[in-house]
């Protein structure tokens, strides 16, 4: 190798090292640590703090995406470490909780309830990361994982704080975990908040109702959150019948770009 071959290889730029994004996944990795947090409490009988523990992972999994896309520090890394992140928050957590809380008692239905919830989770989860780019971004195909997992654990909650017998809630939880994980893959719409623009100002009046909100919620938690997500866990079915009786399209998947009721799907 000549002198001058030498200079040039090291006048040559270095590959950059390739690395991942902490503050992004310094939220995930909280959410994740949520619902790791929500398991060890069922498996102490502290209920309560479990369903606090899913609940605390679903404001955190609320905000990394959120962050990367505010802070333009969005990665593939991310997305994935998202994805296992809510499968283990939202998805085995809810129902190994659910099973130590209450379906235990019911023997093989109870774990078969519960591996439904979980598997359905799962399907959901993979289902949105390969239709990410043909779906409606105002809506979400079937029930978000966060959401069937505070129907699951809202519930828990609820009757935790009022006293109520596990065993006597075995066949509700029951149901609401089919409800819950079905839902989960089914086609039905629901809204997604994403077109909610954090940086654009908004009325001072905005800002009162938000205080509002948050006082409400802090009368009792447990009984205003769960409600909360019965009416959202509803509102799917309702947004699905008035499309399907307006002749409209009930479906949030857009097939081709070519058709005008279809443009901005792909965007």
């Amino acid at each position: 190798m000549t002198e001058d071959s030498r200079t040039a290889l090291d006048e040559a730029p270095s590959k950059p090292r390739k690395g991942i994004y902490v503050l992004p996944n310094l939220f995930t990795l909280a959410a994740l640590f949520g619902g790791f947090y929500a398991v060890v409490m069922a498996m102490n009988n502290r209920f309560d703090q479990a369903a606090i523990g899913v609940f605390c992972a679903m404001v955190l999994d609320s905000l990394d995406g959120r962050v990367a896309r505010m802070t333009n520090t969005q990665s593939a890394f991310g997305e994935q470490m998202d994805s296992l992140a809510d499968m283990v928050s939202f998805g085995a957590a809810p129902a190994l909780i659910a099973y130590e809380w209450s379906l235990r008692g019911l023997g093989r239905w109870g774990w078969i309830a519960a591996f439904v919830y979980c598997a359905c989770a799962a399907l959901r989860l993979a289902r949105f990361n390969v239709n990410t780019a043909v779906v409606d971004k105002r809506y979400f195909q079937g029930l978000p994982s966060p959401a069937a997992a505070a129907l699951v654990t809202g519930f828990l909650w609820l009757m935790t704080e009022t006293d109520v017998p596990p065993e006597t809630m075995a066949w509700p939880m029951f149901t609401l975990c089919l409800f819950s994980g079905l839902t989960m893959v089914t086609n039905v719409p629901f809204y997604s908040f994403k077109d909610v623009q954090m940086k654009k100002s908004v009325p001072f009046a905005a800002i009162v109702l938000l205080a509002l909100i948050i006082a409400v919620i802090n009368i009792h938690p447990p009984t205003v959150l769960f409600s909360l997500f019965v009416i959202y866990g509803l509102s799917g079915y309702v947004v699905y019948a008035w499309r399907r009786a307006k002749g409209l399209q009930a479906s949030v998947i857009s097939t081709s770009t070519d058709e005008p009721d279809e443009q901005g799907l792909h965007k």
